[in-house]
């Protein structure tokens, strides 16, 4: 390994500590500010009961009674349904199918359970993507006085073992319908709200309604880092290609959309709850909070949308077209309902999505339909792109060996031009040298800087890859998660509170690989520093970064290292001899040693005009 590509593995260390240092110090700033937001908010509280208080002493009443009496004074609904539909007992029903199992509670007419079939929490529980009364989706409008329908209860009407219709009376011939249908082996449930004859009790000046949906998501998988990094809120615009989101490995975000919207996906690291309008939300207040480490253990993730839906008054009826999605962030199962919900999976951008999408998840998914164990997966995988890839690490071997056996030559001409003055013949003579043996500068480090997407493709492919949720390998229980062989009673920072053998292996395997390549290096005092970097510092960094990231992440690091190091020693023992190579470099000096390139004609043509720039420099001042 020379010197640039030991730079630039020092460039992106430095580059991630930074990224990381940016994170804690956001972090303690938004805890910091959510600490000011709730004292004013007990503040703002404690004032408030104190001038209840004293309100309800003036009065001779109790404070209890005073709220009561303001309570009382809310407008009570006219019509008789619309009382009765206020303080009726809620009822629950369900529908499934192959893939869900959704419960209804009458009040509000909504999901109030969610049970995704065929997979399991981390500790092996049913996975509910809603627990029960877990989410909330409140329609509310403006007919003789502001109304939420979260506060009625409606009546179911219709019910098969996929459909259900619940409906909200204002009068017998004016109501609301929500209306539920499953499809068969479908995470995609569409979800129509019709309004019959509500034209007389709409204001017609109301143009939309506001819709809140939120959704307060449990703890579904084993790490609290990668579900927290990899969970947010997206959304996407219509007719555009691409989503949006709001930001991850955040503890809170929110923003204020003021365009349409096609849909909403509260995102977590494998499971999403996704709404989706047909006509287009009119924009919305879109926002998330995640819980502390030691809230983790039980819902862990918060989820609000407040939209805006347009609405039309037609004689008959008007019909809202909807969809929810409840299921996992399976790449092919999202894309198959041709929506773009497969942009929430994080595969990175332009160049490294590519990689993911078309390359590694149709290899990965070949060899799943031969292969059950992933571990072996991973394994044939990371030898397929070892090989792939073997021509330009063969190249970049060879550039690099060629510049180490003409060091020599080159230290020959630093010894003769000394000076620094002499820099520009000292550069010219060391280019024509490189140019009669055929040497290219960016020969070694052109072919390392190509890998570079596949490097990264992986890096965001394993912790986003649902394939790997809760597949084990070895000591490892699950793939997608940190495996741990040992539990610290006490966190370290940036380490974490456990220790990853694979992560621990990994490390061991990047020192071995630096190790063998240490005597490839320059030598001199300067490069000390740089050898012990190369040596120590990036296999503990490494070791640090990958101890709470995905265990098949640090696996394939190993893997990819360990196969490196073959592939070095393949090279040097039957490709490359460097008694030959130096011959054969000579050879090829010496029969190009009256041509000179292009750059070499550039260099002394340079050197020539300093020349003469300086013999007049002289000529003047002798005149002087």
């Amino acid at each position: 390994m020379n010197k640039n590509t030991v730079l630039g593995f020092v460039l992106i260390g430095v580059i991630l500590i930074g990224f990381s240092w940016y994170n804690s110090r956001v972090f303690k700033e938004q805890e910091r500010e959510r600490f000011v937001a709730d004292s004013i908010a007990r503040v703002e509280a404690a004032r408030y009961a104190a001038e209840m208080d004293s309100l309800a002493a003036l009065e001779g009443v109790a404070p209890e009674s005073l709220i009561d009496a303001t309570a009382s004074q809310a407008p009570l609904y006219k019509d008789s349904l619309i009382e009765q539909a206020s303080k009726a007992a809620p009822e629950f029903y369900s529908i499934e199918n192959e893939k869900l199992k959704i419960e209804f509670t009458t009040k509000g007419a909504q999901p109030y359970t969610v049970l995704v079939k065929d997979y399991y929490t981390y500790d092996s529980l049913s996975l509910y993507l809603v627990k029960e009364g877990a989410a909330k989706f409140d329609l509310k409008f403006y007919a003789g006085g502001e109304m939420s329908t979260s506060n009625f209860v409606f009546k179911k009407i219709e019910q098969t073992d996929s459909s259900i219709v619940m409906r909200l009376n204002f009068s017998e011939d004016s109501y609301i319908d929500y209306a539920y249908t499953l499809p068969k082996d479908s995470y995609l449930m569409d979800f129509d709200i019709r309004m019959t004859g509500m034209e007389d009790h709409f204001d017609r000046r109301m143009s939309q309604m506001d819709l809140d949906w939120s959704i307060e998501i449990p703890r579904l998988e084993k790490g609290y880092d990668n579900e927290k990094n990899y969970s947010t809120i997206a959304y996407k615009y219509p007719n555009e290609d691409d989503a949006e989101d709001l930001g991850l490995r955040r503890s809170s975000s929110e923003e204020s959309i003021t365009t349409k919207l096609e849909w909403v996906a509260f995102q977590q690291q494998f499971f999403s709850a996704i709404l989706r309008s047909e006509n287009s939300f009119n924009g919305g207040e879109l926002r998330y909070a995640f819980a502390t480490e030691q809230q983790y253990y039980g819902n862990d993730l918060l989820m609000a949308c407040d939209a805006n839906l347009q609405v039309e008054y037609n004689e008959n009826e008007n019909v809202i077209p909807l969809q929810y999605y409840f299921g996992p962030n399976l790449y092919k199962e999202l894309k198959s309902y041709d929506y773009g919900f497969e942009k929430i999976v994080p595969l990175g951008g332009w160049l490294i999505g590519w990689i993911n999408r078309v390359v590694i998840i149709n290899c990965f998914d070949f060899l799943s339909r031969f292969i059950s164990n992933y571990g072996l997966i991973i394994f044939l995988l990371t030898i397929i792109i070892k090989l792939v890839i073997s021509p330009l690490t063969l190249k970049s071997y060879v550039s690099s060996a060629k510049m180490r056996v003409l060091k020599p030559e080159v230290d020959k001409i630093n010894e003769k031009y000394p000076r620094k003055e002499d820099a520009m013949k000292r550069q010219q003579e060391t280019m024509a040298l490189y140019s009669k043996a055929g040497v290219s500068m960016l020969g070694g480090c052109l072919p390392l800087l190509l890998q570079f997407p596949i490097l990264f493709a992986m890096f965001r492919f394993f912790p986003a890859s649902f394939e790997l949720r809760q597949e084990g390998f070895l000591w490892a229980d699950d793939l997608s998660g940190y495996d741990s062989i040992l539990d610290l009673p006490f966190h370290i920072p940036l380490y974490g509170d456990h220790v990853s053998l694979f992560a621990l292996l990994m490390a061991v395997s990047l020192y071995l690989y630096s190790r063998m390549n240490l005597d490839q290096m320059a030598s001199g005092p300067q490069m000390a520093g740089m050898r012990t970097m190369q040596l120590y510092f990036m296999p503990l960094f490494m070791l640090v970064l990958c101890n709470n990231f995905s265990s098949g992440l640090s696996y394939y690091y190993m893997l990819s290292n360990l196969i490196t190091i073959l592939q070095t020693w393949v090279i040097r023992k039957y490709f490359i001899d460097e008694k030959k190579l130096y011959a054969k470099l000579q050879a090829k000096a010496s029969s190009s040693a009256n041509k000179k390139s292009k750059w070499q004609a550039r260099l002394e043509e340079m050197q020539r005009r300093q020349a003469q720039m300086q013999r007049e420099r002289e000529k003047q001042f002798r005149k002087h």
